[in-house]
This record gives structure tokens, C-alpha cells and sequence, in this order.
């Protein structure tokens, strides 16, 4: 089937896309006259550009076709783009964004509010002389929105003008009609992925024995398939709540909370597994990247620091992250080992039970270690450091050798990768454990522990809602073990939101902190690096950015940065190019399919926190800024070696060198002195950048004392009896490298340790038995 013309004629209904919703649809609640201001700079960003001033420059040879016209005739303000900006905005957004948004917006849907933010660009010599920003010609609204990326005394315009530019940019790119297209893809090379190796059993669904979806039920069928699956309820239930019972309950079903339920439900424990987002197999997924982002991903994919620094991403889907992830599989480092058992003290991680819990790892997960083609990204990656005489090493993965799906980011269509949701969790529930899906953990049940006991407080289940509003009562789920595996950026709220007080939760949380190096490559000029960068193996390759001179016997980190290929759909380009103008935007979007991005990953000794659900703190060190630093600076050399023509950065003045192999090294070295770490949005500087991150830990980190940490080194909290946490927020510290094997070893751990907890309980339960 051409590429270009493939429709996703299956797939989950939430998967699909193609919504077409009329004006009446809409539930933001914006007024007319702001949906008209919103138009305006929807327009502006995205405006229809003369095919005469851009096919050149466009990097594509030959006549310009059809849909390279169309491409730059279309505008920001078609497709109802304005309402679903103002929808996502008002679904997604943080409350002060969806604040700044409404009232920047009035005020421009007046000729006062317009001419106090843009000045005397609001000025004409004809009548009415003062004009509302729609009103203004498209030359001047450019003017207004350059500078406001570039203001550095009133902050509220600049993160006005990155709201919009990130919303629109993603929607517009990413929104699909109902044949699951995009009128913009043929133009910039983008084709959604063929499937050359189907699930040869695509009806199956490997967790049917244990799932229970609350999506498709109610307050009377829930109960019913409740028991049809085994599990024990009270008969006597209110309209207030449900009560379920169990030996242990699990909030989250990903890296951590997968492991666990598998581990104790071969232990003959009855298991419950809760998971706020949806259950979707190999025949659901559609790889289209605006619906996957909005079902598979917390938030939609769209959580922010509070000061708007750093983008993150986190899955939420049954299995988690590992639905969802680049299938990157590495084993915890040795210089990490050796920070967390000596600087930590924590022993475990030099001890042959967590070394034993990574080969376990590798061997569910059916970890291969070599690949037999490589992506186009990878192909640039490795020929660059070979050509520098760089080290390269391929990556792991949970995969097989010849698996080239490059939209694992959106779920595995083709059923190769090994998630959590095709292995941990369907040993759950082949040993009877139970999965409810859309079902969200509020509020641990916390009871005064018996006199004499070490710890004052005892966990004995969690209170949760489904997300259906066809399910009225809550979930009262009572249970012998409660686990936290909401990952790290929920289990310290639902800690906190039950009264726990450690002061060692929410902190010390660690991001992995990445920024992005470009770079682009003609076909006529690279017939030896084929391919487009949205096809093959995500990560496959890495370079570990070094010291110059590491000490081989020394037990610090002598990597600065990690350098891998990233997985980037059009929307998610789009919104990490920085906005110079339209035309530029179109221009660079054109080039989409032949421009390779790197990322750079630190191991960052910065952290932040985060209290309540969304609210996230975080600053770099100066060593990370360093690090990153250097980082960007050797993927940037990387790129040109491979054979880059253009290279650049993320940096919102559109940073980039224009090379044409001449060999001159003071131009690159001028060049690369001028890269550093971005600022973020809210900083003094005219440019500034945006950080991202994957990967979310040490939150609640494990620790030798309740000062230390928020858990023991067992998982157990200091605080409450009975409660674990099993998921990346227990990690001492970052790890510097895809963190997945880590997590499902760190596990493994935990895992067993929750064992020895019940069958200590079975046989004190055993002795009251005896002595009454």
C-alpha cells in the first residue's frame, strides 16, 4: 500500500482521531471575540505563504508539487484550528496558562488591550487609527509575536506567545481527518508506518483472563464481572463504595507495579492492579500521533515544570511506560551501583540478589543485544562517531534483532517490543490476578497500628474512582499489602494526600534532563544514509559523552551525557523547533523527513519536587548545565561528520550553521561557542530553550533512615506499615541512562521483600490462632 495514501481502517475508536466537531461542540468556553484574537495568532504562526517565496528555499528539488503548495497556502486559522487550540488548552493546560491565555486574549479583542501589548504597531494614519490585533495586517501581528519571544521585563507575553505556539503547532500537524490523514504530511515526507510483520494472532488480547475495563461497565455490571474473575467483594455494598478484597493491591500497572503483581501472584497471593489509563493491544494502536499522545500518555503529553523549562512525558496506559517507551534496555551502571551502596549505603545494590534481578529482567523481557538494520537517526549516529573515531555501542532492546518499528512511541503494532502489558502482567493474570483499567488511586487507607508496633501507622488498602461516570461509587479495595506504583510523579501526592509526612517525599526528584541537536540531510547529497527519520528502530545506538582523561580506578561517573536518537512525530517537531517566523517554520517543517535530531541525556544532580498532582519544581545544577553543554556541542560535530548540511539547535533564536564540508574548523569552533544549556522562558535573556524528559525519579527515594529517604531500603515506608512503593520514584538518585531495566530490577527486589512481609504476617496470624 503507498505509504502516503494508508488509511487506518482499524484500530481502537479512541486511537483513531478524525474527530469533526462542530462550533457548538466545543466546551472551552472562550467568548467569539477571543476565538477571533486566537485566530489571528493561530494565523500568525502558521500563515499562508506565497508559493513563489519559499520553493526554493525549501530544500526540496524540482518543481514544487501539489501538496508542497498546498502546504504553504494553508493557514493557522483553518480546520477550526483556533477552537481546538482553546479546547486542548482548557482540557491540558496548567490553571495559569488557561488564566494568561483568556485574558491576553480579551485584551487583544480590544484596540486598548491590543495597543498596551503590542505598542504603537496598533497605530495607523487610518481610521479608527487604533486596532484591535485581528485587524492588524500580517506583517505587524509577526513583528508583535518576534517580539514577544524575545521580551525580557513583562515574562506573562512570552509565555502568552509559547502557550499558543505550542498548542498550535502540535494540533496542526498531528490533527487528523477521518480517513486518519493529514493535509500536511505528504508535503513534509511523513507516511504513517506500514505493518510488515502483523501479529500473526492479532484477535488476541493477552490480559483478557484478568482485565477488567470500567470504560465499557456500570455501577451493576462491575460487580458481576468483578466476581466472574475471582475476586471477593462485600456483598453488602453502599451507594458510597464498593468493597473489594484482596492479599495485595497495586496502584499502576507499569515498570514497577508489573513486576510486583507477577512476582506475587505466582507466590499464590490474589492480586489487584489498578491503572488510570486504558487498555489497548497490538490491533488498537494506529501510530497516529495526536489520538496515541492523548490516550497513552499522562496528561496527553503535555506536563510542564511550572516555570515552563522543562517538557515531560510519562506513560499512562496498562503496562505503563513500557507500552510506550523506546525499548532502550540497560543494565543499571557500575559507577551508579557503586554511588548508591557507598554514598548511599544502601547494600543492595552491590549485592548478587540485584545483579540475579537484572539477568531476570533480561531474560522475561527476551533482550537482544544486536540489531540488524538501523534507522536512518541511528545510521547518523553511528556513522558520525566512527567517522570522529568516536566510541559507539548498540543498545539492548526488548526486542527482536530485526524489529524496525519506529512508532513503539505510540504502542507496538506489530506485538515485537516486550512491554509490561505482553509479559509481567500477563504472568499476572495467568496466576489470577486482576487488572482494572481507568480506575485512579485518591487515598490510602491509613489505620493507628497496635500498641508496641515499630511503626505508629498501617496501610490496609487505598480508596480509588473509576474514571467512567457511569460508575458512581467508589472503590474501597481493603488488602494485607498496599504498593505504590504510580511512578514518580504520582505516587508522592497519593503519599501526601493520605496524611503521610515524610519530608523526604515529592523531593529529590531527578528528570533526566535532554536537549536536541539537528541536523539536515539532502538525499542527493547522502546516498548512503537512506531513509526517513521516522522509521526503524528508536534507539539502537549510543555515545557516552567522556571526561578527557577518565580515571579507569576511580568509582565516579566518567560519562557526562549520553547521545541517542529520539523518536519525534510531526506535532512533537514542530513544537520543539523554535519560531523565527512562519515562513521559516514551513520551511524547516518541510524538511521534516530528512532532518535527524539527537538527544542529549544528563545525569542530573539537580532535582526538584512536586507536592500535589502537576505542580513540578525543578533547576539544573551548574554541573548539568555543563554537562548538557558539552554534550550538545558533540552531537552537533557528530552530525556534521555523518554529513549534515544544516545544523542547529532548539534555541528560540533558531540557532543553526550552514556547512558545506569546506573543512573550516574556526567557523564550527566559532559556531559551537556560541551553544550553551538553554534558559528557560521565564529567564532575562532575549533567547532562551526548552528542556525535555522521559524519565521521572527518586521522588520517594529509598533510604537507611526516615531522614534519608521516604522508604526503607526494602521498599517499605518509614511511616506506614505495609505499604510499599515499587516504581522509579524509590531510585536513590538518577541513573544516566534509560532507566526501564533498572526500575524492573530495583523491583524484582522489592517484590521479594513484600513476600517475606506476608508469610512473616501469615505466621504471626498463626500464633494469635494458636494462643486463642
Amino acid at each position: 500500500m503507498d505509504g502516503e495514501k494508508q488509511e487506518v481502517s482499524q484500530g481502537h475508536p479512541l486511537l483513531r482521531g478524525g474527530r469533526k466537531r462542530e462550533k457548538e461542540a466545543y466546551s472551552h468556553g472562550f467568548s467569539r471575540a477571543q476565538i477571533q484574537s486566537l485566530s489571528a495568532i493561530c494565523e500568525t504562526i502558521i500563515p499562508s505563504v506565497p508559493m513563489e517565496r519559499c520553493h526554493v528555499s525549501s530544500g526540496k528539488e524540482g518543481p514544487p508539487s501539489k501538496a508542497l503548495e498546498e502546504f504553504f497556502l494553508a493557514s493557522g486559522s483553518d480546520f477550526n484550528l483556533p477552537d481546538e487550540v482553546a479546547e486542548l488548552l482548557v482540557k491540558r493546560g496548567l490553571n495559569e496558562a488557561k488564566i494568561l491565555v483568556r485574558i491576553m486574549l480579551w485584551m487583544l479583542a480590544t484596540r486598548l488591550g491590543t495597543f498596551i501589548l503590542c505598542g504603537f504597531l496598533s497605530i495607523s494614519c487610518d481610521f479608527p487609527f487604533m486596532h484591535k490585533f485581528g485587524d492588524l495586517p500580517l506583517e505587524k501581528r509577526e513583528i508583535v509575536l518576534q517580539r514577544w519571544s524575545r521580551e525580557t521585563r513583562i515574562n506573562p507575553l512570552r509565555m502568552f506567545f509559547l502557550a499558543i505556539k505550542i498548542f498550535s503547532l502540535f494540533i496542526f500537524y498531528s490533527m487528523t481527518d477521518e480517513k486518519s490523514q493529514n493535509p500536511t504530511w505528504k508535503a513534509i515526507g511523513y507516511n504513517l508506518p506500514t505493518n510488515p510483520n502483523p501479529n500473526p494472532n492479532p484477535k488476541t488480547r493477552p490480559l483478557e483472563k484478568g482485565i477488567i475495563e470500567t470504560l465499557t461497565h456500570d455501577n451493576i455490571s462491575l460487580p458481576k464481572t468483578l466476581l466472574q474473575k475471582g475476586t471477593i467483594i462485600n456483598s453488602k455494598k453502599s451507594k458510597s463504595f464498593l468493597s473489594i478484597q484482596c492479599d495485595v493491591v497495586i496502584c499502576g500497572s507499569g515498570c514497577g507495579g508489573s513486576v510486583a503483581a507477577a512476582i506475587l501472584s505466582k507466590k499464590g497471593y490474589k492480586v489487584v492492579i489498578l491503572e488510570k489509563g486504558n487498555y489497548f493491544t497490538t490491533k488498537d494502536y494506529t501510530s497516529l500521533e495526536g489520538p496515541s499522545m492523548d490516550e497513552m500518555y499522562d496528561n496527553g503529553g503535555i506536563i510542564s515544570t511550572l516555570d515552563a523549562k522543562m517538557m515531560i512525558l510519562a506513560g499512562s496506559t496498562v503496562g505503563g511506560g513500557t507500552a510506550v517507551n523506546w525499548s532502550a534496555c540497560i543494565k543499571t551502571p557500575n559507577n551508579v551501583l557503586n554511588d548508591w551502596s557507598e554514598n548511599d549505603n544502601l547494600s543492595l545494590f552491590k549485592s548478587l540478589e540485584y545483579f540475579e534481578a537484572m539477568d531476570k529482567v533480561f531474560e522475561r523481557l527476551n533482550v537482544t543485544c544486536e540489531c540488524s538494520e538501523e534507522g536512518f537517526q541511528n545510521k547518523v549516529l553511528r556513522k558520525g562517531c566512527e567517522n570522529l573515531g568516536l566510541d559507539v555501542e548498540f543498545v539492548g532492546r526488548n526486542s527482536s534483532e530485526n524489529h524496525f518499528c519506529g512508532s513503539c512511541s505510540f504502542g507496538c503494532r506489530n506485538g515485537d517490543k516486550k512491554g509490561a502489558d505482553i509479559t509481567w502482567l500477563k504472568d499476572a493474570v495467568n496466576h489470577g490476578a486482576v487488572i482494572l483499567s481507568g480506575v485512579k488511586a485518591e487515598k490510602l487507607i491509613l489505620e493507628k497500628n497496635y500498641n508496641g508496633a515499630e511503626k505508629k501507622k498501617k496501610c490496609v488498602g487505598v480508596i480509588a474512582k473509576s474514571l467512567n461516570d457511569k460508575i458512581t461509587y467508589k472503590l474501597e479495595i481493603k488488602s494485607k499489602v498496599t504498593i505504590s506504583s504510580c511512578g514518580a510523579l504520582l505516587t508522592p501526592p497519593l503519599m501526601k494526600n493520605s496524611g503521610l509526612t515524610n519530608p523526604n517525599i515529592g523531593k529529590h526528584l531527578h528528570l533526566h534532563p535532554v536537549v536536541f541537536a539537528w541536523g539536515y540531510f539532502p538525499d542527493q547529497q547522502n546516498p548512503n544514509l537512506k531513509g526517513k527519520v521516522f522509521e526503524g528502530g528508536i534507539i539502537t545506538s549510543i555515545h557516552k559523552v567522556q571526561t578527557p582523561n577518565p580515571n579507569p580506578n576511580s568509582n565516579s561517573n566518567s560519562n557526562l551525557a549520553i547521545i541517542e536518537a529520539p523518536a519525534l512525530g510531526p506535532g512533537a517537531t514542530a513544537t520543539l523547533f523554535p519560531w523565527i517566523s512562519g515562513k521559516d517554520m514551513k520551511e524547516r517543517m518541510v524538511r521534516y523527513d530528512r532532518t535527524a535530531h539527537l538527544l542529549i541525556l544528563a545525569r542530573d544532580t539537580g532535582s526538584g519536587s512536586i507536592e500535589t498532582e502537576g505542580r513540578i519544581k525543578y533547576r539544573l545544577s551548574p554541573k548539568d548545565k555543563e554537562n548538557l553543554k558539552t554534550g550538545l556541542k558533540q552531537a552537533l560535530r557528530i552530525l556534521l561528520s555523518a554529513g549534515a548540511v544544516q545544523v542547529g539547535t532548539h534555541r528560540s533564536d533558531g540557532q543553526r550553521l550552514n556547512w558545506r564540508g569546506t573543512g573550516d574548523d574556526d567557523e564550527l569552533e566559532a559556531f559551537l561557542d556560541t551553544v550553551d544549556c538553554p534558559v528557560g522562558p521565564r529567564s532575562k535573556s532575549e533567547v532562551w530553550g526548552l528542556l525535555s524528559s522521559a524519565h521521572q525519579m527518586g521522588s520517594c527515594r529509598m533510604g537507611r533512615t526516615g531522614e534519608e529517604g521516604a522508604v526503607e531500603e526494602t521498599g517499605e515506608s518509614w511511616e506506614a506499615e505495609g505499604l510499599f512503593v515499587c516504581d522509579a520514584s524509590v531510585l536513590p538518585s538518577a541513573v544516566g541512562v534509560n532507566p526501564m531495566v533498572t526500575i524492573q530490577s530495583v523491583a524484582v527486589c522489592v517484590a521479594s521483600r513484600v513476600v517475606e512481609f506476608l508469610k512473616k504476617r501469615e505466621k504471626g496470624e498463626g500464633k494469635m490462632d494458636q494462643l486463642s
